[in-house]
């Protein structure tokens, strides 16, 4: 019923630059909040970027003041730009919707995932 699909990753030498992005698509009302989260070999998944309600972010430590997350709500489209890049940030990037939409009845507000984006970092 919703889906995210997630594009830019690939390979890129220390210090470049990538743009990933995730476009939500499916039976949906409103996206209340998208975000980025990414697992390297052998580590949990964790927080890259969030975006809330198009303009509250939220970003990890790790990537603070080398990235930033957009919005497009007229495209239903999330990006992240990422700058800098450095070994540490290879991983496989997921994009994250927190979606509200009517299930007959029932409005309800539920957690999505796409299948995630390589990066890789290396020289």
């Amino acid at each position: 019923q919703v889906q995210l699909v997630e594009s830019g990753g690939g390979s890129v030498q220390p210090g470049g630059s990538l743009r990933l992005s995730c476009a939500a698509s499916g039976n949906f009302d409103r996206i209340y909040a998208m975000g980025w989260y990414r697992q390297a070999p052998g580590k949990q998944r964790e927080l890259v970027a969030t975006i809330r309600n198009g303009v509250s972010t939220n970003y990890g430590d790790s990537v603070k003041g080398r990235s930033t997350i957009t919005k497009d709500h007229a495209k239903n489209m999330m990006y992240l730009q990422m700058n800098s890049l450095k070994a540490e940030d290879t991983g496989v990037y997921y994009c994250n919707a927190e979606i509200g939409a009517w299930r007959g009845v029932t409005f309800r507000t539920e957690d999505y995932w796409g299948q995630g984006t390589q990066v890789t970092v290396s020289s």
